[in-house]
C-alpha cells in the first residue's frame, strides 16, 4: 500500500486553479493601465479592494459562515492586508508611473526568490535541487526579458531606479504575505472569511493613504474605469486571492511564484493581441528560457521500483 504523494504544481486540483489565476494575473496589467490618469493610484487601489471586500463578505455570508474573526486572526489579517492589499499594490500602481508596466510586470517575476527563499527560513519547504536548478533557469530568462524592457521603456535613469526600486518593495510586500498564508494560524481559519477582513483592512489603508496624500476621493465615471474597477475587484482578487492562497497552502509559496514567471509572458501576449506589442528577440528568448526553467522545476522524477528480497515492487502514483 503506497503512501500519499505531495501535492505538486502538476496536480490536478493546483494545476487547474493555478492556469486559472495566471491567466487572470496576466490580463490585469492591461486594464490596470485604464486605472491611471484622472483617478489617483491610490484610490483605484482602494476602490478595487472595497469591491473584492464585498464580493467576499457576500461570499461568506451565502456559504452561512461566521464573519468573526478571534482577535488573535483579527490583528493576522490586519497584517496580511496591509502587506498584500495596500503597501504591495500602491507600490506596483506608483511603480507604473515611472517605467512601462511591461518592465513592472518582469520585474515581479522575481517573486519566486523571496518566496522560495523566505518559505524555507520560516515554513521550513523543502527544497530539491531539480527545483532551484529550473528556478535559477527561469530568472536567466527574466533577466533577458526585464534587459528588452529596460530597453524600451525609453526613461532616464533616475526613473528607472525608481520605478525598479518601488516595484521590488511591492515584491517584498507581496512575498511576505505569500509566506504568512502558509502559516498554522492562517491555516486554521476560514480563508474566505480571513480574506475578506485582509481585503477590508487594505481597502481601509488605501482609503487613509490616498485621502491623505491625494485629497478627496475621486472618480471617472465612464464605462472602461468602472468595469475596469469591477474587473480587478471581482474576477482579479475576490476570484483570485482565495485560489491562490489554496494554492500556497498545498505546495508552498515558491512553486506557487512560477505563477509571477509566467504572468508577464501572458501579459505580452495579451497586449500582442490588444496593443499590437511587437515580440523581440530577446522578450522571445526570454520567454523560452523562463518556460524550460519551469518544466525542469515541476517535471515528475520517474518513480525507481524499490527492491525487497527476491520481490521488486513498483511505488503506485495515486494520481493516476
Amino acid at each position: 500500500m503506497s503512501s500519499e504523494q505531495p501535492l505538486t504544481l502538476l496536480s490536478p486540483r493546483v494545476l487547474l486553479p493555478f492556469m486559472l489565476v495566471t491567466l487572470i494575473w496576466g490580463s490585469t496589467w492591461i486594464v490596470i493601465t485604464g486605472q491611471l490618469g484622472v483617478v489617483p493610484p491610490s484610490w483605484s487601489v482602494t476602490y478595487r479592494f472595497a469591491v473584492a471586500a464585498i464580493a467576499m463578505f457576500a461570499f461568506a455570508a451565502m456559504r452561512r459562515e461566521s464573519l468573526l474573526l478571534a482577535p488573535r486572526a483579527m490583528l493576522f489579517a490586519l497584517v496580511l492586508g496591509i502587506a498584500q492589499f495596500s503597501f504591495n499594490f500602491n507600490f506596483v500602481y506608483r511603480a507604473e508611473q515611472h517605467i512601462t508596466s511591461g518592465l513592472v510586470a518582469v520585474l515581479f517575476a522575481l517573486l519566486i526568490v523571496p518566496n522560495t527563499l523566505l518559505g524555507r527560513a520560516f515554513l521550513k519547504t523543502p527544497l530539491e535541487a531539480r527545483f532551484l536548478a529550473g528556478a535559477g533557469i527561469a530568472i536567466v530568462g527574466v533577466g533577458l526579458m526585464i534587459l528588452h524592457e529596460y530597453r524600451a521603456a525609453a526613461v532616464g535613469a533616475g526613473e528607472v531606479l525608481l520605478g525598479t526600486a518601488l516595484t521590488l518593495a511591492g515584491v517584498m510586500s507581496a512575498s511576505t504575505a505569500n509566506v504568512m498564508q502558509g502559516t498554522r494560524l492562517a491555516r486554521a481559519q476560514s480563508m474566505v472569511v480571513m480574506i475578506a477582513w485582509a481585503m477590508l483592512f487594505g481597502a481601509l489603508a488605501d482609503g487613509s493613504y490616498a485621502w491623505i496624500t491625494t485629497g478627496p476621493p475621486v472618480i471617472e465615471p465612464t464605462a472602461t474605469y468602472i468595469g475596469g474597477v469591477l474587473y480587478l475587484g471581482v474576477i482579479a482578487s475576490a476570484v483570485t486571492f482565495p485560489l491562490y492562497f489554496n494554492i500556497i497552502r498545498a505546495v508552498g509559496p515558491g512553486q506557487a511564484a512560477w505563477s509571477s514567471v509566467l504572468i508577464p509572458i501572458i501579459a505580452m501576449g495579451f497586449s500582442t493581441a490588444f496593443e499590437g506589442y511587437r515580440w523581440a528577440t530577446l522578450s522571445i528568448a526570454g520567454g523560452i528560457v523562463a518556460l524550460v526553467g519551469l518544466v525542469i522545476a515541476v517535471a515528475k522524477r520517474p518513480e525507481r521500483p524499490s527492491v525487497s528480497g527476491n520481490m521488486v515492487s513498483v511505488p503506485v502514483d495515486p494520481e493516476s
